[in-house]
């Protein structure tokens, strides 16, 4: 026999929470579900003013039609081009985004925002770098 020194008084059941964004879905709910590769890349040591660039390759494992509404970038350093038509269920698409080092130096830990019809509706991705001045700093 187990024993415990717990009381149940006070304590609410787990039979009274419900949320319904992470309950097991039905089958004729129709939601799209977007898989990435990687979620963050190291592009390394690299010289200030070096320009590089990085693809995420994703699935859309989900049974609808996936649209990234946008990527959101945190720094003017970072271009992106990301599809801007819908990816039908089953397919495979790509977030390429190109960084420009000019002006930064040292560790960069920077990261982009998908924002999509999936569920959750924001997915971050990640890069860094190791940036260095031509004189070693």
């Amino acid at each position: 026999m187990l024993c415990s020194c717990e009381s149940n008084v006070g304590k609410i059941s787990t039979d009274l929470v419900n949320n319904p964004a992470s309950a097991t879905v039905g089958t004729n709910t129709k939601e799209p579900k977007i898989v990435f590769d990687v979620m963050e890349h190291d592009f390394g040591k690299m010289l200030q003013g070096e320009q590089v660039s990085f693809t995420y390759r994703f699935k859309n494992t989900g049974n609808a039609p996936l649209l990234i509404s946008s990527v959101e970038k945190t720094c003017g350093c970072t271009d992106i081009k990301f599809p801007q038509t819908p990816v039908k269920a089953g397919d495979e698409g790509s977030i390429t985004i190109s960084y420009n080092s000019e002006g930064h130096k040292g560790f960069q830990n920077k990261r982009v925002v998908v924002r999509s019809n999936t569920n959750p509706a924001e997915t971050v991705l990640r890069f860094k770098a190791l940036v260095e001045t031509a004189d070693g700093y």
